[in-house]
């Protein structure tokens, strides 16, 4: 039995991080110049020679060395560091505040009047159909 850990599977971190970057396959083949069917090929295989590599993390925007070291569990870290929801954490999560730009009683009163002026409105329009007869 060997001690040795298994190399980074360095098709399946493009993969991921081409996802992460909300980019189909396509999009990224368009931007090596490629096929699409070359593009998965790319995300089956294990390794990949450095001259590709780079074309790769240039066309995705981030480093070589970001593909060679990608993880999900550092990706997950970093997104639960992040958002997080504790009574006294201020992240960015808790500080969205909505605060309305209006007096909500303001523009329930200007609804009511409005309603109400409807109303007169249809009674006196009956008025005059009534007279009219």
């Amino acid at each position: 039995m060997s001690t040795l850990s298994k190399p980074k599977h360095i098709g399946r971190n493009i993969s991921r991080i081409r996802e992460l970057r909300d980019m189909k396959q396509e999009a990224l083949a368009q931007a090596l110049g490629t096929s699409q069917q070359t593009v998965s090929a790319i995300e089956n295989s294990e390794t990949i020679d450095d001259t590709k590599l780079a074309e790769i993390a240039k066309a995705l925007g981030v480093s070589v060395e970001a593909i060679k070291n990608y993880c999900d569990d550092m990706v997950l870290n970093i997104m639960n560091n992040t958002f997080t929801n504790t009574s006294h954490d201020s992240s960015t999560i808790n500080s969205i505040n909505v605060q309305p730009t209006f007096n909500t009683v303001d523009k329930i009163v200007e609804l009511y009047e409005r309603l109400v002026q409807a109303e007169k409105d249809k009674i006196e329009y009956l008025e005059k159909i009534v007279k009219g007869k």
